[in-house]
């Protein structure tokens, strides 16, 4: 990709930074240099959002509690507020990911102990899974990675981690496509009603799922979860069953990113490919690289509990701040050559999934799909090569990923 950023003007909206613009879906990157070096700070009245691209004010927002995330609680008008649900005007039945405290620590913490126990125990059967969906991939020819392995992979383990029914895992990538429309402040008509439809299937199907495991637990996440609620846990059904369809929803899609993006990246970097195969002590810094230099979500937000200043700026309470993580994570006050994929380099921690309280509940598993699927892709296929193709890039604003990646083998 070409870096057109010393050419091109500041942008001087949200939109011009996200999926909605044609070129920005291509290539965000020039455009978000541009507005780093000239304006890190915008202020969009349409929106009525602020847009943070320093790191340091990224990495500083992030972590700092005093924000809150429930769009319900942003300025009528603003970006933040078109996520909020007029039906739960408290935010009682978001997920953790639009939660505050209490609530927020209420429901994230025993979810977090038991996800990560499990994915602790299941690693190697995980990486095992991973192996068997690569080994049926095509031995030869031309093929669509993203359907043959980037896609199938992280849906076949979260619903495995889950345990729900892995022969409907079509229905389930089907669905979470839907749900994850919800975090499309600016979705139409034919999309909210995909988004609806998704969420009550989703829906129904986790109260079956639930009450099956409290009659007959299995070795699995929900079993696991109304063991916890049985035994004293502060949550509700409908508080469990919309945190397992963020878990489904987010354990599946950005992952799936996460692998397109990075296998994509390697064979466009051959030198990068090179040290990886060279030296197999190099992978999980070949996992932060990917992460760093293209990330699968794009931004995040909070907003602003009271009047104060921010990034050097006085905002208003009720204020939404929207911050580019493929911003920060390209910053050259942060990282040297911050334009170059390397993978050799030690680097400053990347901000691509977030920080402080609401950091990305699923980061530990993401690591591990995409570490073991970039170390077997490639003692497979030794030769795998780019297609000729144009490269379409995924639709929904603030996320980046590649629709179809066709690969010679």
């Amino acid at each position: 990709m070409s870096d057109k950023s010393d050419t091109i003007d500041a942008p001087t909206s949200i939109v011009q930074i996200s999926a909605f613009d044609p070129e920005a879906r291509d290539n965000p990157h020039p455009r978000l240099k541009a507005l780093r070096e000239t304006c890190p700070v915008l202020r969009d009245e349409a929106v009525k959002t602020w847009l943070l691209t320093r790191y340091d004010d990224i990495r500083a927002t992030v972590n700092d509690r005093t924000f809150v995330r429930q769009p319900s609680k942003a300025e009528e008008g603003s970006m933040s507020r078109m996520l909020a649900d007029p039906d739960d005007p408290n935010g009682r039945r978001s997920s953790i990911l639009f939660q505050d405290d209490p609530d927020h620590s209420r429901n994230r913490l025993p979810l977090v102990k038991a996800f990560y126990a499990r994915i602790k125990k299941m690693e190697p059967e995980i990486e095992s899974m991973i192996d068997k969906v690569i080994d049926a991939a095509p031995a030869s020819g031309r093929f669509d990675l993203m359907e043959h392995i980037a896609v199938p992979i992280p849906i076949l383990i979260i619903a495995h981690i889950l345990g729900v029914d892995e022969s409907r895992l079509d229905e389930f990538r089907d669905w979470s496509e839907g749900v994850i429309l919800g975090l499309n402040p600016m979705r139409n008509e034919e999309e909210t009603a995909y988004l609806e439809a998704s969420s009550e299937k989703l829906n129904a199907y986790f109260t079956e799922l639930m009450e099956a495991r409290r009659a007959d637990p299995r070795d699995d996440l929900i079993s696991d979860m109304v063991q916890a609620q049985a035994d004293g846990g502060d949550f509700d059904d409908e508080e469990l069953r919309v945190n397992l369809q963020a878990l489904l929803v987010g354990g599946n899609l950005t992952t799936t990113d996460l692998i397109g993006n990075g296998v994509w990246l390697f064979l466009n970097h051959p030198n990068q490919l090179a040290a990886l195969k060279a030296d197999s002590s190099l992978g999980a810094a070949a996992v932060e690289e990917v992460l760093r230099y293209e990330a699968p979500v794009q931004a995040t937000s909070r907003i602003v509990s009271e009047d104060r200043e921010v990034a050097g700026c006085p905002m208003k309470k009720s204020q939404p701040v929207f911050m580019s993580l493929a911003a920060a994570n390209r910053d050259p006050e942060k990282f040297e050559a911050p334009e170059a994929f390397d993978i050799t380099v030690k680097r400053s921690s990347h901000v691509s999934f977030g920080g402080g309280a609401h950091i990305c509940i699923g980061a530990p598993l993401a690591r591990i799909e995409a570490r073991r699927v970039y170390q077997k892709l490639f003692e497979r296929y030794p030769n795998m090569t780019l297609s000729d193709q144009d490269i379409v890039w995924r639709s929904l604003p603030f996320f980046r990923g590649i629709e179809r990646l066709e690969v010679e083998v």
